[in-house]
């Protein structure tokens, strides 16, 4: 590729669409936004979907119900069809959640992806369907552009066997059934930024909390990831907006046998009915739950446990790491959170996390206590630009495998 490549990227969540717009140009592989969209709540009345310039202006909004995924990708590529030319795009980077133990690296989307993809499905229900609904969309609708599958479980791979193993039989580890780690385009671009700001810092030991509807936490060391909470599924690990995070696996036989529940119910309950909208009974939303917390018992008992269980994960994987040398807070609960990042660290001297309260009231971008042996940072992610990065270089490198 001789001239500036723009790379369209795709972000399905289970109930999200992010997409984006980026500029590479050929003297380099960083990534320029051009737009950022986002539409959530998809298959509620109440979904909609906003498009903003790279100075945060809105260029697009749509309140009506968008009813899927596909739903909302047709309302996004019909406005990108009526702006100027310029908008047009090159390459598609797709987020795919689940890559198996096939998938190391982002990979051409071909036939013989699409249907290796679908046979993992089942590994994850909850984003899996959406997004192979997503890529054959847009294979469909423009046949003649390259598409590339960038894979949440990629960064994980790095895993000692050791994290990765359950205390099940061999036998179903090598069909597949271990810990996978998931929000590894999260990690990766901490790990970038972290990396442009302090080098050592980014080869140290670090601790991810990505905090938001999902959330995980990584240990990463040397820039690779040794250790994370989520395992199997993304259902796994800590207690999230409306997942359950890790349960005693007795509770689902209780619930089978005794409740008399089916494997539907049970996926609905685990994944869309628990976490904090389960134990609150009114959100599973951190924004709602804080808001409440003063006057609803519930609505505090749901934001006590996430900070419980994220501040004992925090020091678990410490511990998996020898020591912790940088914790970053991302994602929308880590990045805006100011209560619960300071409940979190509350009681972690020992470890060294010590937050300034003045500095963590304010969301600067560092908010550990001066000399503190722990750098505390709030750093936002950008899994759209790891996409596209991703893509362009797994174009490029075709590119120059075929000259």
């Amino acid at each position: 590729m001789t001239q500036t490549t723009r790379v369209l990227t795709l972000n399905i969540g289970s109930s999200s669409l992010k997409a984006a717009l980026y500029e590479i140009s050929p003297a380099h592989d960083d990534p320029q936004l051009v737009f950022a969209a986002h539409a959530e709540r998809l298959g509620d009345a109440r979904g909609h979907m906003s498009v903003q310039d790279t100075q945060g202006q809105t260029l697009f909004t749509t309140e009506r119900g968008l009813s899927d995924h596909p739903t909302a990708l047709q309302t996004l590529l019909d406005w990108l069809r009526q702006q100027p030319h310029e908008r047009e795009f090159d390459l598609v980077g797709h987020r795919v959640v689940f890559g198996g133990q096939q998938y190391r690296e982002p990979q051409l989307i071909t036939d013989d992806l699409v249907a290796a993809l679908e046979d993992l499905s089942h590994f994850d229900p909850l984003h899996m369907p959406q997004a192979l609904s997503v890529i054959a969309y847009m294979r469909r609708a423009y046949p003649r552009i390259a598409q590339v599958a960038c894979f949440d479980t990629a960064f994980h791979r790095s895993m000692p066997q050791e994290a990765r193993l359950y205390g099940l039989p061999y036998t179903l580890a090598d069909a597949g059934v271990i810990r996978y780690g998931f929000h590894g385009l999260s990690c990766e671009s901490i790990l970038l930024q972290l990396r442009a700001i302090d080098q050592a810092a980014a080869e140290g030991r670090v601790i991810i909390a990505h905090l938001g509807a999902g959330a995980s936490m990584t240990a990463a060391h040397n820039g690779v990831s040794l250790d994370t909470t989520m395992g199997f599924t993304p259902t796994g690990g800590l207690v999230m907006g409306t997942r359950s995070g890790d349960l005693d696996p007795e509770i689902v036989l209780y619930l089978l046998e005794e409740r008399k529940l089916d494997a539907m119910a049970l996926r609905r309950l685990f994944t869309t009915e628990a976490g904090m909208l389960g134990v609150s009974g009114v959100s599973g939303d951190m924004r709602d739950l804080l808001e409440q917390s003063a006057t609803n018992p519930r609505a505090g008992a749901a934001v006590t446990l996430f900070c419980y269980q994220a501040r004992k994960y925090l020091g678990a994987l410490a511990a998996a790491l020898g020591g912790v040398q940088t914790l970053v807070f991302t994602g929308g609960i880590g990045e805006r959170a100011v209560e619960v990042r300071q409940r979190i660290c509350a009681g972690l001297d020992f470890l060294g996390v010590r937050v300034d309260t003045a500095r963590n009231a304010a969301n600067a971008a560092i908010i550990s206590v001066e000399g503190s042996p722990v750098m505390i940072r709030v750093m936002p992610s950008d899994e759209d630009r790891m996409i596209a990065r991703h893509t362009h270089r797994l174009m490029q490198a075709g590119k120059a495998g075929h000259t």
